[in-house]
């Protein structure tokens, strides 16, 4: 009997949406050669991780195991799959990676920012093209999805063939980008799955899914009927729909004017490679200013309230010199994320202050999911007919229940959160080791543990204020006048309608000059009386407790 296995490992993406990171094995346990299936990132919120600008898998144990790493396999071009490759890339080993040509297009550019070269990225071919790496041999089957080229990972190992499905939908008529193709799958499931590892995002929407078709003629119709100004927003990914947008706009005899990098680096790598051959021409933001506005539709970034993003700044007032006014509409062509819906409601009021008719697709009029729902994961798994089902890309619920599902089909389901090591070995799947996994945040140009305590900190004094206190010391460590504090995030005055500033520096006066020569002859002691001082008296005139820095300056 072999001693070696075939391991599944999620690091990200499995027990939260965003920052998917999987890696698969097979080797003698401790010795397996590795793969790793997309690397991407998750995006922070103001109350959780302020001043954070994105969110990572922590990939220690992969760093760790470089060596063993083969290669890395991009599902497709969404940022919770390929946006981590640039800051990742050098401390995973630089190794080889694998993509579709819309994918590797977009990968490309992430790590040109990093000063790594185009050959960093192979261009891949569709399945039933295998390639061979370490003891796998796998291939990019199409799937539909919200994005051009998605493709799900025929994974073949000694052990068996798994499939790993990426996002998707089962889209017949996605309008952009490659159809679901139903005989494809059969073929690719023809020789026996040993695990499908599949997509969870949409498990509770007992509805079947529906074609990025249908929205085209309702998009189209909202635009004919429209007066003033149009402007829509929707993921800039979804190529097919901003194509939707541009043609209904076209239709309606409208110039088509795209707000937001993302927007136009999308289109630019879709014409690029040959996902697009026939998008509307399109008219330079700074030539819009001199068009009627009736005859104008803005495609701007920015459909989750992203405050930098094309939507928020035109809700503040201006962007690019355009603003909207009285008469426009706007139309969210999108699903709002949950924990975005401050964001999106803080535009849409600010566009309601101007006149602006707001649209959202409370009614499904105008947005369709690019995931599939429980009646698409059911068609799916009879369709590939797995030994064992591993849900992922979904929080833990989804998980939980699209685990309940594989088993009253009568699969084997298998609920494997971030740092589950599963073995697919044997006659049934096997918990075999759980990894330490964690986040990382990109913090400016740097990144940090989410344990670290810097964020911790910056809540802290976010929702607490800050206080620094100086204290000069002479050569008997006696106190060389009084201390004084400089405050941040706090207000003037408190309970006593005294200056708070002075309460303190008063406060800290009277400790420094009872305090015993035990204390003053020792920073550390001082530090942490002072830091207590501060705390209490501020508690006591403003009921918070602030953070402390204390500067101990001593003259020799």
């Amino acid at each position: 009997m072999s001693n070696e296995r075939l391991i599944y490992l999620p690091l990200g993406g499995a027990g939260e949406i965003g920052m998917n990171a999987y890696v698969y094995g097979y080797g003698k346990p401790g010795e397996e050669r590795l793969v790793l299936v997309d690397i991407g990132v998750a995006f922070p919120d103001m109350d959780t991780t302020p001043g954070v600008d994105l969110i990572f898998a922590d990939i220690t144990w992969l760093e760790e195991r470089k060596d063993r790493l083969e290669a890395v396999f991009i599902t497709h071009a969404h940022e919770d799959h390929v946006g981590a490759i640039g800051h990742l890339y050098e401390r995973l080993g630089a190794p080889k990676i694998y993509a579709r040509a819309f994918t590797a297009n977009i990968a490309r550019g992430k790590l040109a920012e990093y000063g790594v070269g185009d050959n960093a990225v192979t261009v891949a071919n569709a399945w039933p093209d295998m390639i061979q790496s370490g003891p796998f041999k796998i291939g990019f089957l199409p799937i539909s999805h919200s994005i051009p080229e998605s493709s799900a990972l025929v994974i073949d190992s000694p052990e068996g063939r798994v499939i790993h499905t990426g996002d998707f939908k089962l889209d017949e008529t996605p309008l952009v980008g490659e159809a679901f193709d139903e005989n494809l799958w059969k073929e690719a499931s023809a020789p026996g799955v040993r695990a499908l590892v599949c997509d969870s995002t949409n498990v509770f929407s007992k509805h079947p899914g529906r074609s990025e078709a249908v929205v085209g003629p309702e998009i189209t119709r909202l635009v004919s009927e429209s007066t003033g100004m149009f402007v829509a927003t929707t993921f800039a990914s979804n190529v097919a729909r901003v194509k939707t947008l541009a043609d209904a706009g076209a239709a309606a005899g409208r110039s088509i004017v795209l707000l937001g990098r993302a927007m136009r680096r999308m289109i630019e790598a879709s014409i690029k490679t040959g996902v697009l051959s026939d998008f509307p021409t399109v008219v330079p933001p700074e030539d819009a200013k001199s068009i009627p506005r009736e005859n104008l539709m803005l495609i701007v970034t920015g459909s989750q309230g992203e405050r930098r993003a094309a939507s928020a700044q035109l809700a503040r007032g201006k962007h690019m010199g355009l603003t909207m006014k009285e008469g426009d509409t706007f139309l969210f062509s999108s699903k709002t994320i949950p924990g975005n819906e401050k964001g999106v409601i803080h535009v849409i009021n600010a566009f309601s202050e101007m006149g602006v008719d707001v649209v959202d697709d409370n009614d499904g009029l105008y947005h369709v999911s690019g995931h599939a729902n429980r009646p698409d994961l059911e068609r799916m798994q009879d369709l590939v007919n797995p030994q064992i089902v591993i849900p992922m890309h979904g929080e833990h619920r989804h998980l939980r229940e699209h685990t309940k599902l594989a088993q009253q089909k009568r699969r084997q389901g298998v609920l494997a959160v971030n740092g589950t090591m599963v073995s697919l070995s044997g006659n049934a799947p096997e918990v075999v080791d759980y990894v330490e996994t964690g986040r990382t945040y990109l913090d400016g140009s740097v990144q940090i543990g989410a344990l670290d305590g810097i964020v911790r900190d910056r809540i802290r004094m976010a929702l607490n204020g800050h206080v620094t206190v100086t204290v000069v010391l002479d050569e008997a460590d006696e106190p060389l006048g009084d201390p004084w504090c400089d405050l941040m995030g706090l207000p003037e005055t408190g309970r006593s309608r005294a200056s708070l500033q002075e309460v303190l520096e008063e406060d800290l006066s009277q400790f420094l000059n009872r305090a015993g020569q035990g204390t003053l002859s020792d920073d550390d002691k001082i530090e942490e009386a002072l830091r207590r001082v501060v705390r209490n008296s501020a508690n006591e005139e403003i009921g918070k407790k602030p953070e402390v820095t204390v500067v101990v300056s001593r003259l020799t």
